[in-house]
């Protein structure tokens, strides 16, 4: 199931339906000549649209706007402490050359889980994130997670490793397993806004007792129809399709 997902992660990349649109085109281009043409239009015109970044900021703003943002300054007293999802760090063949802490475009994960560890002594961190990525090599995320708390000279007791997991399904089910862990306890669940509403509900389907705490915010209140990037739009394509899909590859398992 884990590669099988990797796989159709791969066809939500939109760059990938060019590709197969423009090797479509080739293909028939012989016998087919006017169906060519029909493909390289269409293609042609997806090009167009993906940059066009309103509509993916969109659907990226309503996954977003699911669960409230927590004030920095908010009382985290009544819970047990807070669970980090992984997916903000760099790739670990990349952190295996260097000895600096290296982050990624998720990177305020870890940034803000510091913050609250540093605001608040006495509240417990829980990285979980083993590798997520078939092709694996360096460290595991949660080893780079600790690099990254470690340069900020969080103590060593305040944080707590799941380094197994591979996708939010096992964040939530191995997490639970760790000593000291009860996932009946209020815990805060921070993760990327967008891929808050699957983590919620992985979580609770899993008998977490979670509160939303969203970080990594990355639509504007305001859309600005004549915003247009090739490269913004692939990124937005990519990342709200891969969330949509994996909301509906969790449904169909029956993980939310």
């Amino acid at each position: 199931m884990f590669i099988f997902s990797k796989i159709v992660g791969w066809f939500t990349q939109p760059l990938t339906w060019l590709l197969l649109g423009l090797a479509l085109a080739w293909l028939i281009s012989a016998k087919r000549p006017v169906l060519a043409r029909r493909a390289l239009g269409v293609a042609g015109l997806l090009l167009a649209l993906i940059g066009w970044q309103p509509l993916p900021e969109l659907l990226i703003r309503n996954l977003e706007s699911r669960y409230p943002e927590i004030a920095p300054a908010a009382d985290l007293s009544v819970y047990a402490g807070v669970v980090v999802l992984g997916g903000g760090t760099a790739a670990g063949r990349l952190q295996q050359s260097h000895l600096q802490p290296l982050i990624n475009d998720g990177g305020e994960r870890l940034a803000v889980s510091a913050a609250l560890a540093l605001r608040h002594p006495a509240l417990p961190l829980v990285y979980t994130g083993g590798e997520g990525d078939p092709a694996g090599g360096g460290p595991s995320e949660a080893a780079r997670a600790r690099q990254f708390y470690e340069s900020f000279r969080i103590p060593a007791v305040q944080v707590r490793y799941e380094a197994e997991s591979r996708n939010t399904y096992e964040n939530a089910v191995l997490t639970a397993k760790l000593p000291g862990v009860n996932p009946q306890d209020r815990w805060l669940l921070m993760t990327s806004a967008w891929h808050m509403p699957r983590s919620m509900a992985t979580f609770e389907k899993a008998g977490w007792n979670v509160t939303a705490y969203p970080v990594d915010y990355r639509a504007e209140d305001v859309t600005v129809w004549t915003r247009y990037s090739l490269l913004g739009g692939v990124s937005d394509w990519q990342l709200v399709l891969n969330e949509l899909v994996g909301l509906a590859a969790y449904r169909l398992t029956g993980r939310l």
